[in-house]
């Protein structure tokens, strides 16, 4: 039985959760400075959902994913937060949506 998840909320708690292996393989990729589990917890969390985000919902425009976790990590994060996780976010979209390497498949099941 599949159960259906009509909760945007729901869903991207759920997407994260089932896909955080390549969501972190994603992350850790595009982080040469850091490892996962030296980022900020706040950090981590917003990038693991925009990834997904990102990767997901293809008629969400890559800024909209962008500048929300931007504020996000400004608003419950530290003084750097937003640039962190700005600069990581855009080098994770150019070569997830705007072809500067293969684009993976959409992680829909």
């Amino acid at each position: 039985m599949q159960v259906v998840i009509d909760n945007l909320t729901d869903r991207l708690v759920v997407g994260v959760a089932e896909h955080r292996t390549r969501i972190d393989e994603l992350i850790s990729s595009h982080s040469h400075a850091w490892t996962i589990e030296r980022m900020a917890t706040t950090d981590r969390n917003v990038l693991r959902l925009a990834t997904y985000e990102l990767i997901d919902r293809s008629e969400i425009p890559t800024a909209v994913i962008i500048n929300e976790a931007v504020e996000l990590a400004k608003r419950y994060g530290t003084d750097d937060s937003g640039r962190f996780v700005n600069g990581l976010l855009s080098a994770i979209a150019r070569t997830t949506r705007e072809g500067g390497a293969p684009t993976p498949a959409p992680i829909r099941d």
